[in-house]
């Protein structure tokens, strides 16, 4: 009763605040044509009107009956913004960092769903998308800002659309299509704060009517904003090349076919965090590592699709894309020169993946239906090294997943104003999990070069199995429209992730791990109010709702004798329920605001959470371990209760045409912690973050110069963690941090 008279308050908060192309294109150049030309013809004193795709046809962001934010590249350009993870400043209920150890791998969260844990074999609780092509593994998925048209972040379960099944939502990064009638190019040049210096060039190559070609590359370098005090080297420094290019072909005006390719080469340092206890360096962001600073990430995609507009009513649409990518590095978990607790460590993956679609355009029936095939494979291995022990563990080993789905969504126009909705997935998952653990007495295993290590004992895990998943999730919406600039919409949607295994899993200590871990699902109902007032100078989003969260799977690390252990479990259930705000307001011609603020109230309402080796006592009557409900002891990470932002565009236009824009902002980030169990020297308190820029444009548009700068406030906020007190790990507790103050200054030349 408590749960629903909550909500229903939150639902009256929400409604009170606000109630007072040509045919051969596909549906993104469609979009991406249409929100050019409402830039282009839009009355200075309106807010713009931002077209997406998210429901897989080109809609008005204010009719879509999704929780969902759009930001053009244009808009990111404008502040600033380095890569993806900047969104999570002013979107609502959104989580984006760099992973722990890491500088590229992604670690997403939305509502309170997600993972932090990027190992092989684990699936993502967000999805993310390169224009329709998804992404399996996080590994260098902290994807820079260039060659983008857009970003959508769709909130709550999605999958009766498009792609795979997604429990937590979505991200699509949209890269800009070929709308040039003529040769064009573009560079943009950067230098800032700790040596900075970018360059991303781009160009555009119309051979015929028929057949462009585009590519971008980006060449990324930045010094470190600390320093390894043992080697010298550069800590949370960035070396990065990316590049992508495409072809697009339309042979007839039913036909268009477009392919594409990307690659990104991540040489940056490693980073190996900061030492949260003595002896620990007084700044956050050195480092006095001893396990090595060389790492390597890289991801290489290629995708085809096909677009055939069969009739005024059906289009048929054929997405197929090839991905893979590895990662070798280290990460030294007690930050000090000796082997105390080392991680070298290698990621392998490829995916492959195929979808149909058929698109239904029918007057006041609209709607997708169609098929989806991936077969993925993820593999590594790292060592734990404990040197105080001379002990080092190996584990190794793969996940296969060959997923199968049927989905279809239809929206259908009861009414001029009244609006259903209806869709549904079936998810067929197959994975096949082998996991290796072996201990060694040594430094490094040899897998990781030391071939004098001496096996201590048989393999403590040495399986191979495979388990089938499989799930019908269903969705359903209502929305009504209250005139031409107000719809409401009501909607209800499961969503679903595939259980697997744990490869970490230790037979000896956890003999239940061979048997993997369940599936996880959510059951989300949502309510909202869109669109806009005042003459279409204010327009805003607000949503309410409220998700039960079951069987959520759950890694939970610790130290264990001379190693560490790992747990993955089903850990019961939780109750996640919020409201979200987003709008921005014109009131002149020169000034622009904008403002998000959302509320989440995420709790466990049982976390049975394993105990290695219980007292004998009727809680935990054995020696080899038991399950406790210990959900009033924890709480969900990477979830603050509450975010918000208000930033501003103010333009001034000059005599000669010219304008120069000035964008201030805040972000507000409430507490949260790295992990469910509490760990004081981890857990990051509220913090606000001030951002600022002022971008001269020429009148032609053809020349931009922009100054930016970013946290002015210098907060230290932490963004991940690990913790492993205790003697033989050297009480190895460290803090990974967001980047510090920095100032950029960016040159921007179309030609």
């Amino acid at each position: 009763m408590k749960h629903h008279v909550k909500c229903a308050l939150l639902a009256g908060a929400a409604w009170s605040v606000l109630a007072g192309a040509s045919a051969a294109q596909d549906t993104e150049t469609a979009a991406q044509a249409a929100n050019n030309q409402a830039a282009n013809t839009q009355d200075a004193s309106q807010v713009d009107d931002i077209v997406v795709t998210a429901r897989r046809r080109v809609e008005s962001l204010q009719d879509v009956p999704v929780a969902v934010t759009a930001v053009s590249g244009e808009q990111l350009e404008a502040r600033g913004a380095q890569d993806i993870t900047e969104l999570a400043r002013s979107t609502p209920s959104l989580t984006l960092n760099a992973a722990r150890g890491s500088n590229s791998t992604l670690i997403s969260f939305i509502r309170g769903v997600g993972q932090q844990d990027p190992l092989w074999g684990f699936d993502p609780g967000v999805g993310l998308y390169i224009d329709d092509v998804y992404v399996a593994r996080p590994q260098a998925a902290v994807l820079d800002i260039f060659d983008v048209e857009r970003i959508e972040v769709l909130r709550g379960p999605q999958g009766t659309l498009y792609g795979r099944n997604t429990i937590g939502g979505a991200i699509k990064y949209v890269t800009r299509r070929i709308d040039a009638t003529q040769p064009e190019g573009r560079i943009r040049a950067s230098y800032g704060s700790y040596d900075q210096r970018d360059v991303v060039a781009s160009a555009e190559l119309p051979f015929s009517d028929q057949f462009k070609a585009s590519a971008a590359l980006a060449r990324y370098l930045r010094d470190g904003y600390g320093e390894n005090l043992n080697t010298g080297n550069d800590h949370y420094n960035k070396d990065v090349t990316a590049f992508r290019g495409s072809a697009e072909w339309t042979p007839s005006d039913r036909l268009f076919f477009r392919l594409a390719g990307d690659i990104v080469n991540d040489d940056s340092n490693a980073r190996h965090g900061h030492r949260q206890v003595a002896p620990a360096p007084s700044d956050p962001y050195d480092t006095n590592a001893g396990a090595g600073d060389k790492n390597k990430v890289q991801t290489r995609g290629l995708s085809l699709t096909g677009e055939w507009r069969m009739n005024d009513m059906l289009t048929f649409k054929s997405v197929t894309a090839y991905r893979d990518g590895y990662t070798r590095g280290n990460i030294d978990f007690d930050n000090l020169p000796g082997p105390i607790l080392d991680i070298p460590a290698a990621y392998d993956d490829d995916q492959f993946s195929q979808e149909f679609q058929v698109l239904i355009d029918a007057g006041r029936l609209n709607g997708v239906a169609g098929v989806f095939y991936m077969d993925a494979t993820a593999s590594g291995a790292f060592d734990t090294v404990v040197g105080l022990a001379n002990l080092t563990t190996l584990t190794s080993g793969s996940v296969d997943t060959r997923s199968y789905a049927a989905f279809a969504d239809f929206s259908y126009d009861l009414t001029d104003a009244l609006s259903l909705s209806v869709g549904g997935r079936f998810t067929r998952d197959e994975k096949e999990g082998t996991v290796f653990r072996q201990q060694y007495l040594g430094i490094r295993s040899p897998y990781f070069g030391n071939m004098a290590a001496v096996p201590l004992g048989g393999p403590r895990t040495n399986y191979t199995r495979t388990r089938d998943f499989e799930k019908f999730t269903p969705r359903a919406s209502i929305s009504y429209k209250f005139g031409a600039d107000l719809t409401a919409y009501a909607s209800w949607g499961q969503g679903f992730k595939s259980g697997g295994f744990d490869m970490r899993g230790d037979a000896v200590l956890y003999p239940a791990t061979v048997n993997g871990y369940d599936p996880e699902t959510v059951e989300t109902y949502e309510i909202g109010l869109k669109g806009s007032l005042m003459d279409r100078r204010l327009t805003f989003a607000t949503a309410v709702f409220d998700s039960s969260y079951e069987d959520q799977q759950i890694t939970t690390q610790y130290p264990a004798g001379a190693t560490v252990a790992s747990v993955v479990d089903n850990v019961g259930s939780s109750s996640i329920r919020g409201w979200e705000f987003e709008g921005r307001f014109r009131p002149t011609d020169a000034l622009t605001l904008n403002a998000s603020l959302s509320y989440i109230d995420a709790q466990f309402d049982q976390f049975l959470a394993y105990i290695p080796t219980g007292p004998l006592n009727a809680t935990c009557p054995t020696q080899v371990g038991c399950f406790v409900d210990v959900s009033s002891q924890r709480d969900f990470q990477n979830t603050p209760e509450w975010t918000g932002s208000i930033g501003a565009t103010y333009t001034w236009f000059m005599e000669n045409g010219a304008s120069i824009a000035v964008i201030p902002s805040i972000a507000y980030r409430g507490e949260y912690q790295q992990f469910e169990t509490p760990a004081p020297l981890l857990d990051q308190g509220a913090y606000w973050m001030y951002d600022a820029s002022i971008v001269w444009t020429s009148a032609d548009d053809r020349l931009t110069f922009g100054v930016h700068g970013k946290n002015l406030g210098d907060e230290r906020y932490k963004v991940g963690g690990y913790t492993f007190p205790g003697a033989l790990t050297g009480d190895s507790i460290i803090a990974f941090y967001g980047p510090p103050r920095t100032v950029t200054a960016t040159l921007g030349l179309k030609f």
